[in-house]
């Protein structure tokens, strides 16, 4: 009974990650902020799936699920390596984005100075 609950609790977890980082690409206003989508809540969302599965086929043979271990550390490893080749990507065909670039942040010499309280 807790077995099936643990295993049924990952897999709903999986599956609640695995949708909200799908919302996130539709929703989400520009290319440098949907990446956040598929590179944080869906690999969570896939992990627990597989640690669900894991839980699951280790209790069901009695032998320890090495095939979950290794997607999930490969996921692991090339979801961050995806990211980071596609926000190059899209730095260097200069697709918008809502963030401000850094020359238009003023440097501290053009900021206002706050002349505090005692002033």
């Amino acid at each position: 009974m807790i077995f099936e609950a643990a295993v049924a609790l990952l897999i709903l977890i999986g599956a609640v990650f695995t949708f909200i980082g799908s919302l996130g690409i539709l929703r989400l206003p520009d290319f440098f902020t949907r990446l956040h989508g598929p590179t944080k809540a869906t690999t969570l969302g896939v992990g627990s799936t597989l640690l669900g599965s894991m839980v699951y086929f280790t209790g069901a043979t009695g032998e320890f699920s090495i095939h979950e271990v290794l997607i999930t550390l490969f996921l692991m490893m090339t979801a961050p390596l995806s990211a980071h080749m596609l926000a190059k990507a899209g730095l260097h065909h200069r697709l918008p984005s809502i963030a401000v670039p850094p020359e238009k942040v003023p440097s501290e010499e053009q900021r206002p100075v706050d002349p505090g309280p005692n002033e």
